[in-house]
């Protein structure tokens, strides 16, 4: 049975077809417009550069040594409870891609006999990572090899390694590994400095054990802040648990990244990926390829964000730089002269834009080395030499004692009812002015400010004692807010509090 059909202006006569399939233009006998086949045209071809780069992608599987004593199955595969899954999950790491084993028998030992422990290699997890060079360096993410026993190293032409973990760092989510071999084939590097928003990238990688899969995308962004010591790059390449260790190639065959987070809420992809640049990889690489472990620099500052009320109340045109919320006793900033309510504007000449910037450029700085800190004190700027020592475990601050009594004030248009520093409690909390709250309420009290907390400064000023504090107040604009630097513990923190006019 045939019908007409209008098309373009002309009728053509076309067989009748069934309701729900589609008349393709070849069908209709019209041709794709040039704009349509220009589009085609212009979509990526990564057919070659997977070619390229595919042999130097990796498969890594990881066991752990697991005793089988009595009520366990020979069978047993010792697998991590519901929260470890969710957190393999989240970091894509792939210990949940392959299915369980259906459980054995349980075996009893005969009559008379006592069953004896036996150790049995078990599957931890599966992941990803890439070569680097010829004869068997290999780099992947350090939650990758985590607790395992033993580490495998599969190519895409079948051949196994065991490898050798010459070191993991936490920080930086990096791992370097070595396995037996030559002329094996290597991914090159790139630059991840020079990426753009926007520039098409690929991941392989093995997503539930499905060894050299491909997904491709686009860099969503760059200089991500997810962690301390590094900033990742943000894409929406579809990775998944398994991808973990994996590179991020772009279009010239060039590793940028180590595929090692995704965004998600729900334990699969999202839409959101992050990858370890691979220039801070390589840095973490050599050390530990050379020692084992990786070396950062200190100055003992704990910092907070800076922000923008806090920055115009001290004077500061831009809400950049990093708040020194706390300074180590003894520690290179303390002897340095550095105190809580500092703002670190510069870092050895180089702009502290953010707080998290501190700590890369601290941590990169050689050990014993004098750097200048720039800081923003008082409304004034001034440089401070401080020496680097060793990145050593966070130090948990102590507790603040109760209150001390001493001459009480009135309650002040902040809300705050305050009393003088005894010598006992400065000598205790090793400062020289201050006064301690004995009651907060009214706009104090929202913004979480405590009895027992001590108030070092307001906006710019020092606070000596009660009486000085109290004037200070009674002059703050009630159309303005302003901060007050809030010490609890050994952690001070800046406070933005508005006056209030009825007081």
């Amino acid at each position: 049975m045939k019908n007409k059909i209008s098309v373009g202006g002309k009728t053509l006569s076309a067989l009748l077809i069934s309701a729900g399939m589609v008349f393709a233009p070849a069908v209709l006998g019209v041709a794709p417009t040039a704009q349509a086949a220009a589009a085609v045209a212009g979509l990526p071809d990564f057919t070659d550069l997977i070619e390229k780069v595919g042999p130097a992608v990796v498969n890594i599987r990881t066991t752990e040594r697991m005793k089988m004593g009595r009520g366990q199955g020979q069978g047993g595969q010792g697998a991590p409870g519901e929260e470890e899954m969710q957190e393999f999950l989240r970091r894509f790491f792939g210990g949940g891609a392959a299915p369980a084993p259906s459980p054995s028998p349980r075996q009893q030992a005969p009559r008379g006999r006592r069953a004896v422990p036996q150790e049995e290699q078990v599957q931890r997890g599966v992941g990803s990572g890439f070569i680097i060079s010829a004869d068997g360096y290999v780099l992947t993410n350090a939650h990758v090899v985590d607790g395992a026993d033993e580490v495998y190293v599969t190519l895409t032409d079948k051949r196994e390694f065991k490898a050798k973990v010459l070191g993991a760092d936490a920080r930086t989510d990096v791992a370097l590994l070595k396995i037996d071999g030559g002329n094996l084939p290597r991914l090159s590097m790139g630059d991840s400095n020079k990426i753009r928003v926007g520039e098409w990238v690929i991941a392989i990688g093995s997503p539930f054990n499905l060894e050299n899969t491909v997904t491709a995308g686009i860099i969503s962004a760059k200089s991500r802040d997810t962690g301390d010591y590094l900033q990742l790059i943000q894409s929406d390449v579809a990775v998944n648990p398994g991808n973990s260790g994996g590179p991020l190639i772009n279009m010239r065959g060039e590793v940028i990244g180590i595929n090692s987070q995704i965004a998600t809420l729900s334990g699969g992809y999202n839409g959101i990926s992050f990858a370890v640049p691979i220039d801070e990889a390589m840095r973490v690489g050599e050390q530990l390829k050379k020692s084992g472990k990786v070396t950062r620099g200190r100055i003992g500052v704990q910092i907070g964000e800076l922000t923008k009320e806090v920055a115009e109340s001290l004077g500061l045109k831009n809400a950049q730089g990093a708040q020194v919320s706390m300074v180590e006793p003894g520690g290179p900033a303390d002897k340095a002269g550095i105190k809580a309510g500092d703002i670190i504007l510069k870092f050895n000449g180089v702009a502290v834009e953010r707080s998290s910037d501190l700590p890369r450029l601290v941590g990169g700085t050689a050990l014993n080395s004098r750097a200048t800190v720039t800081l923003w004190r008082k409304g004034a700027q001034q440089d401070v030499p401080v020496t680097i020592v060793e990145l050593e475990g966070d130090k948990v601050a102590k507790k603040a004692g109760g209150k001390t009594p001493g001459d009480e004030a009135p309650s002040n248009a902040l809300g705050l009812t305050v009393s003088d520093l005894t010598p006992v409690k400065k000598k205790e909390l090793s400062l020289e002015v201050g006064v301690l709250v004995e009651a907060a309420d009214g706009v104090a009290a929202r913004a979480g400010v405590q009895p027992g907390d001590v108030i070092q400064q307001v906006n710019n000023i020092e606070v000596r004692d009660a009486k000085q504090f109290n004037a200070v107040v009674a002059k703050l604009d009630p159309n303005k807010s302003s901060v007050v630097l809030v010490r609890r513990g050994d952690v001070s923190q800046f406070v933005s509090l508005r006056p209030s006019a009825g007081k």
